[in-house]
């Protein structure tokens, strides 16, 4: 049985990649840091009782600027496969708390690099880079465009970049950076922007929502399904020797069109309720990132399913539920036509997110 640790697994790649793995038959670890309110919602449904047997899903806690911490903990579960997701990931909130951003979404890719050079495991190391790397750089991009960062979250997001590549070539550690472009589902934030608007549709049509306010309507992205990208994390820590691969849909859309489209399919006029409010708007703006997944089809055999359309409508569908509405049903119609409907799960809390804490699923 392969053992996997995961960094940032209570996210929303985290815990579809936790499914993926355990799917796969592996044993699964995550790292989630201690707080007085549970953030275990997006994984509670993966918790088994100990008392139960076979159980293959632990969470311990740390965190990613506690050198003190991950290190041993490396060293106790000795893992066949590392994948670090875990950062400060909002882009706009990276301008208000840059060096918090910068320690965690940059020198905590350092130090979980320096524990698997310290403790000399063989674990394979997957780094979560970002299509934001880019930044200014003209599209398409691919893993030979030069970097362009605009953000403090960006910048960091180099430094990790650059930072695995020279561990790879410094120590042999078989580390692989997954350049991936926007990727979203049910269980993004609700800060973010795709999220944001899906949460407002369905609460306008409820009734509990008068107005979304958004910045830049004109900024284009490459948007695809999450679910879908957790399977080529995996994919690259498969193959013979580490590599960088660059992850997308290669297809572009406005804000403005994911509006559109949102409210559309719900049935509403989307110009009646959409504000652009600058508060909104970044220092500096990333305007267009389109992904160029060469690569990635020919040595990985991968490419997307789900299209942008029905992307906007799965997420309109969950955000329909999470409010008590009954919702179109194209969206959930398409990922099953597709063998993907066990990903529009959205897991809003149960029991068990306490019983997690008191029960040993704590480490």
């Amino acid at each position: 049985m392969k053992r996997a640790l995961i960094t940032g697994i209570t996210g929303q790649d985290g815990s579809y990649l936790a499914e993926f793995l355990l799917s796969k038959g592996y044993e699964v670890h995550g790292i989630i840091r201690k707080a007085s309110t549970f953030n275990t919602v997006r994984v509670s449904h993966l918790y088994v009782a100990p008392q139960t047997g076979g159980v293959r899903f632990y969470i311990h806690y740390g965190d990613l600027s506690d050198t003190g911490r991950l290190s041993p903990l490396v060293a106790e579960l000795k893992p066949d496969e590392i994948y670090h997701l875990g950062a400060q990931s909002h882009v706009r909130v990276s301008f208000d708390i840059p060096e918090h951003t910068c320690d965690i979404t940059g020198l905590g890719t350092l130090r979980m690099l320096e524990a698997i050079r310290r403790t000399g495991i063989k674990a394979r190391f997957y780094q979560a880079s970002s299509s934001e790397m880019f930044g200014a750089t003209p599209p398409p991009q691919n893993e030979k465009t030069p970097f362009y960062p605009r953000s403090p979250y960006a910048a960091a997001k180099v430094f990790s970049y650059w930072t695995t590549i020279n561990y790879r070539e410094a120590y042999d550690i078989y580390a692989c950076n997954g350049i991936l472009f926007n990727h979203e589902s049910p269980r993004r934030g609700e800060t973010f922007v795709t999220r944001k608007i899906t949460r407002a549709v369905a609460n306008i049509k409820a009734g509990k929502q008068d107005a979304l306010y958004l910045g830049n309507l004109d900024a284009r992205r490459d948007w695809g399904f999450a679910p879908e990208y957790v399977e080529c994390q995996w994919l690259m820590l498969q193959q013979d020797s580490p590599d960088d691969y660059v992850i997308g849909t290669g297809e572009a859309h406005t804000v403005r069109e994911f509006c559109q489209a949102a409210f559309e399919y719900a049935g509403l006029d989307w110009e009646r309720y959409v504000q652009v409010d600058p508060f909104y708007f970044r220092p500096t703006e990333v305007d267009y990132l389109k992904a160029d997944i060469t690569k990635a089809k020919t040595q990985l055999g991968w490419e997307p399913r789900v299209t942008f359309a029905e992307l906007v409508k799965v997420m309109v569908d969950a955000d329909f539920r999470t409010v008590g509405l009954e919702p179109p049903g194209d969206g959930d119609r398409a990922l099953k036509h597709k063998g993907l409907e066990w990903f529009n799960a959205v897991h809003l809390g149960r029991p068990e997110d306490e019983a997690m804490a008191h029960s040993g699923a704590f480490r």
